[in-house]
């Protein structure tokens, strides 16, 4: 259904179908009382949690471990002026039960820079994600209609 804002509401299938296709999306957690995003690359494990690889010794482990954080990811052609954005939002945790740690080894993400890490698991608790189909807006650039 499209709103009359121009964008589509997308359901959980949709959201996690297009999850699948990009490689990269971005971590939003608060850092000293304060928002702070890092894009990372990621993948989906089979219960639609978002797991990515970081070092044991990150900022980003020791500020989210445990807490609840959002992530985001989407894809836009500014030609067509299309393009859809998807947010997963549970509880981070680093995965620390050696079985699943030796079960992701095999299939989980492979970090682009960190060759030995832990894994952290975004709970898939809400998936919201919306479509833009074309061009409603001004001139200006934006998304905004």
């Amino acid at each position: 259904m499209l709103h009359e804002d121009g964008f589509r509401a997308l359901d959980r299938h949709e959201c996690l179908r297009l999850l699948a296709k990009v490689p990269v999306g971005r971590v939003v957690y608060t850092l000293q009382a304060l928002p702070a995003v890092l894009p990372v690359n990621f993948s989906l494990d089979s219960d639609s949690s978002v797991l990515l690889r970081t070092s044991a010794r990150s900022e980003l482990v020791r500020a989210v471990d445990g807490a609840v954080v959002a992530f985001e990811a989407d894809d836009f052609d500014a030609t067509t002026r299309s393009g859809w954005s998807v947010v997963v939002t549970g509880q981070a945790t680093v995965v620390t039960e050696p079985g699943e740690q030796q079960r992701l080894e095999r299939t989980g993400p492979r970090s682009w820079i960190v060759t030995d890490g832990v894994f952290v698991r975004i709970e898939a608790e809400m998936i919201t994600g919306r479509e833009i189909t074309g061009s409603r807006g001004g001139t200006d650039g934006s998304l905004n209609p």
